[in-house]
């Protein structure tokens, strides 16, 4: 026997010769004329190096070895009916479950009306969604545990897929009895990145959006004074008063609006930020992730345009 793998379609073939006893027969079952079928028959058994069929004028037969290859090929085609009949069904469970991850201030504060949409377009997905900060949402997505995910960072790694789905912009606040609170004027560039503030932690897309927009303006971000993993604790420390902090608008929205904290303009920083939908490089967003990438886009094209600071 030779290393080259039988086409199915020719075992397939030489099961309904042997069932129906002709040639002819087994071609238009399988929508072939006989010369094609003959041929493929041919091909079959310089294939596997064995004679299977005997022809004559009443009909075909098959050799003693084509009775035993017969057995053979029916288990061959069974098992690969199980194959294409399980891998089916993976795909119709991939389908029907979609796995998400978002950076916190997209999980928080977009995502819960983008996946409102989502139910509404595909009711019979099951979504699960995973909450963690830009950073390790790449890792995720690069390491095919999720779908898709959706990010914040400025830039997005080159293993990645990516499309722009929305804006956001980054504000400076403070507390109301903090001395910037009072400022006329906005804060220079220079001053913000001397002053110690309250930080996301390393990864977070806040972060490293304030981070490069200062590198921009050639200024170097001071150490911080105190480093948190959300934006809820952020937003605590600042109306303690310990520190100004640069947070996301739609974190800071709700606060701003109560006047639990103040929105400080800055002078000479471009606070404006993308953000991305997220996949494996290489690889065409499937469905269902295409439609929630989609939906996101459509919702964002809705969002107040971002200004700068």
């Amino acid at each position: 026997m030779s290393g080259t793998w039988p086409d199915l379609r020719n075992l397939e073939l030489f099961v309904l010769v042997a069932e129906h006893g002709s040639v002819g027969k087994a071609a238009a079952r399988h929508r072939i004329t006989q010369a094609s079928a003959s041929r493929r028959l041919d091909t079959l058994e310089r294939e596997l190096g064995v004679p299977l069929l005997v022809r004559t004028h009443t009909g075909t037969t098959l050799t003693d070895q084509g009775k035993v290859v017969v057995d053979w090929a029916r288990a061959t085609l069974t098992a690969a009916g199980d194959l294409m009949a399980g891998v089916s069904a993976l795909r119709r469970e991939r389908a029907a479950s979609l796995r998400v991850a978002a950076s916190m201030t997209v999980a928080e504060y977009l995502m819960p009306g983008w996946l409102m949409a989502f139910r509404r377009a595909c009711p019979d997905v099951e979504v699960s969604l995973r909450v963690a900060n830009s950073d390790a949402v790449g890792e995720m997505v690069g390491d095919d545990d999720v779908d898709v995910g959706f990010v914040e960072s400025p830039t997005v790694a080159t293993h990645l897929s990516s499309r722009r789905v929305a804006s956001d912009r980054l504000v400076v606040v403070v507390a109301p009895g903090h001395r910037w609170a009072r400022r006329r004027a906005p804060v220079p560039a220079g001053e913000l990145a001397a002053t110690p503030l309250v930080v996301r932690e390393p990864g977070s897309g806040t972060r490293t959006a304030l981070e490069q927009a200062l590198r921009r303006g050639a200024h170097r971000m001071a150490a911080p004074l105190l480093e948190l993993s959300s934006n809820a604790a952020v937003k605590v420390a600042v109306e303690a008063g310990t520190a100004p902090a640069v947070l996301s608008d739609l974190a800071v929205a709700g606060e701003v609006r109560d006047g639990r904290l103040r929105d400080v303009s800055v002078d000479g920083l471009e606070l404006t930020r993308p953000l991305h939908a997220v996949w494996p490089g290489r690889r065409r967003l499937a469905e269902p992730a295409a439609t929630l990438v989609r939906l996101s886009e459509r919702a964002g094209a809705t969002l107040p345009p971002a200004q700068p600071s």
